[in-house]
């Protein structure tokens, strides 16, 4: 067993432990020296007397070394000078102090651990704490009486402070075999050697034919770009001024620039809609033009009128001179409708008119089947005859239809060149062409705008989207072999639609004193509408779930009957039903 540490019996004394002591009136059937004789503390008091009067061997108690080094406690209140040093035996207690003769300490010292520590209930004895509180106890030797606990040493007798052995350390080999040099015994002779040969005429030759053939693609490739680049139609930003420009901020329609255009007889294409002036047709609202479609049945309140017995008169509103496009009587038995749907169509005639320049239209176009949006110019003078012998320029034009509508559906738009020196000509000297999107998404044209261009000179034409890099349609007017007429390669007859009679094709456009860009080398003027069906085969037969053909005379009466089916397919929103415009500007050629 290890020995317990020896403490100087001149340090100072650590404090003796602290005992809960009962009163009184907390014990019952016995005396208070009775309990606290049987409590742990009283039976270490009693043990600690007489150990201290006769102590015994480390054979009888392990704990009496420490006792009898510590001796019995000696606090400050213990001697009389209040000090508490003394030699650990308590030789300097006095029998005068009154705090520790009326202590139980002092009591338990004069009787002796064998003595009977039971006295009557009704004694007079006072019980007292051993020891006082902090506060009562004196304060002048306070740092001299501080414990300061023993030492143990770290390390145990005997050990070692350190390794006397030490591993050796054995090199080992690999056992592989020393590299082997790769330098060539003997030198290379020379016929080893043919990089060093003089290579033959033919060789030498065709090597600098290879370097001189690369070096004549190369320059002629940086020639074909600089023609290229001088040839590329490009207007000069100096030579253009503005006629005019409408971002629609003032809340109403300009009349100064536009003009609504009111009829119901289909211009020439059979469309199935009356262009009206209403208000619910045409809207300005957060600075955006609106032409909305809606349904005649709703306006006139009963949708068996638009079938037999009714007529809509657009009266002194109508702006043509053309009875039959300002009145009609619903009939069921000559299968004569009412257009069903109501919509918007506006123009700069009378105002601003162009001949070479530039026009921008920034527009998002509607959703729902069979809807017609379209930006476009028709001539101010009809130079070289009715439409179609004096053109008509298509700027923009789409279809409302679904992405999934065979014939280019909502995510195309398309430029187009229409003329003819006859109308039974039109559909082969057309010229045309489109851009479209993969998939609906922020960028595609009805959920988006877009900015829709044509520019033009007597030269060249140009109709393009966002960029000139997406260019519908690009013509070229280098020669008279590529003059509009030339370029239809019309027959050398052809009937004529109006008579029925076969006529000599001519060049109607020479004989009118035109030029190579005939019959675009006029003044035209600026149309936005938003058309419902037709006959003209914008909407070709038998595409996409159509209900009536072009050459019926039922056409209209068979696209009424399937109000229910189309009209499901526009969305409810304004936003998304309409064609809407954000701003319109236009240039001429200074």
């Amino acid at each position: 067993m290890v020995p317990p540490p020896v403490i100087d019996e001149g340090s100072t004394r650590p404090p003796p432990s602290s005992f809960n002591l009962y009163n009184e009136s907390s014990t019952s059937r016995r005396t208070s020296l009775e309990s606290l004789s049987n409590t742990p503390a009283g039976m270490y008091l009693r043990r600690f007397s007489d150990e201290v009067s006769s102590p015994v061997s480390p054979v009888q108690s392990q704990d009496a070394p420490f006792i009898h080094e510590l001796g019995p406690p000696n606090a400050p209140f213990m001697s009389e000078s209040g000090h508490g040093h003394g030699n650990g035996h308590g030789q300097n207690s006095s029998p005068s102090n009154s705090v520790y003769n009326g202590s139980v300490g002092a009591h338990l010292a004069s009787k002796g651990s064998n003595n009977d520590l039971s006295r009557s209930r009704n004694n007079s004895l006072t019980f007292r704490a051993p020891f006082l509180s902090p506060a009562s106890r004196p304060t002048s030797n306070i740092a001299s009486n501080t414990w300061n606990p023993p030492t143990y040493p770290q390390t145990r007798p005997g050990s070692p402070t350190a390794s006397s052995t030490a591993l050796a350390f054995t090199q080992r080999h690999s056992g592989k075999q020393p590299f082997q040099s790769a330098l060539l015994s003997e030198k290379i002779p020379k016929e080893d050697k043919p990089w060093l040969a003089k290579p033959a005429p033919r060789q030498r030759a065709s090597y600098w034919l290879t370097l001189f053939g690369v070096f004549l693609g190369l320059a002629g490739a940086a020639l074909l770009c600089f023609f290229e680049l001088r040839s590329l139609n490009l207007l000069d930003e100096s030579q253009l001024c503005t006629v005019f420009f409408d971002d629609f901020t003032s809340g109403s329609l300009d009349t100064s620039i536009w003009s609504r255009t009111v009829e119901l007889g289909g211009f020439g294409n059979g469309e199935f809609e009356i262009m009206t002036n209403k208000d619910e047709n045409l809207k300005i609202e957060n600075s955006q033009l609106y032409l909305i479609p809606t349904l005649t049945s709703a306006s006139i309140g009963n949708t068996s009128a638009i079938f037999n017995g009714y007529t809509y008169d657009l009266g002194d509103d109508c702006t043509t001179s053309n009875e039959t496009a300002c009145s009609v009587t619903s009939d069921s038995s000559t299968k004569t409708v009412i257009p069903p749907v109501q919509s918007a169509r506006i123009s700069t005639n009378g105002t601003y008119s162009l001949k070479y320049g530039r026009v921008q239209v920034r527009a998002k176009t509607p959703t729902g089947d069979w809807l017609w949006p379209s930006i476009w110019m028709l001539p101010v003078n009809n130079t070289y005859g009715a439409w179609p012998l004096s053109g008509e320029i298509d700027i923009m034009e789409s279809r409302g239809n679904s992405i999934t509508y065979p014939d280019q559906g909502i995510n195309y738009v398309r430029s187009s060149l229409n003329y003819a020196p006859l109308a039974s000509l039109l559909s082969q000297s057309t010229m045309y062409g489109w851009w479209f999107t993969k998939r609906l998404d922020s960028s595609s044209w009805s959920t988006g705008f877009h900015t829709y261009t044509l520019e033009w000179t007597d030269q060249w034409m140009r109709m393009y989207v966002d960029s000139r890099l997406q260019a519908m349609l690009d013509i070229s007017l280098k020669s008279s072999k590529e003059s509009f007429f030339n370029r239809a390669g019309y027959p050398s007859t052809a009937i004529n639609s109006s008579s029925g009679d076969t006529v000599a094709v001519e060049n109607i456009y020479d004989e009118a004193g035109g030029g190579w860009n005939a019959p675009f080398d006029q003044e035209f003027y600026l149309i936005i509408q938003l058309a419902v069906g037709g006959t003209s085969g914008w909407f070709p037969d038998g595409a996409g779930g159509k209900m009536w053909t072009d050459g019926s005379t039922e056409a209209m009466y068979d696209f009424a009957e399937a109000q229910d089916e189309w009209y499901a397919s526009w969305p409810t929103s304004e936003d998304d039903k309409a064609l809407r415009v954000d701003w319109v500007k236009m240039w001429n050629m200074c």
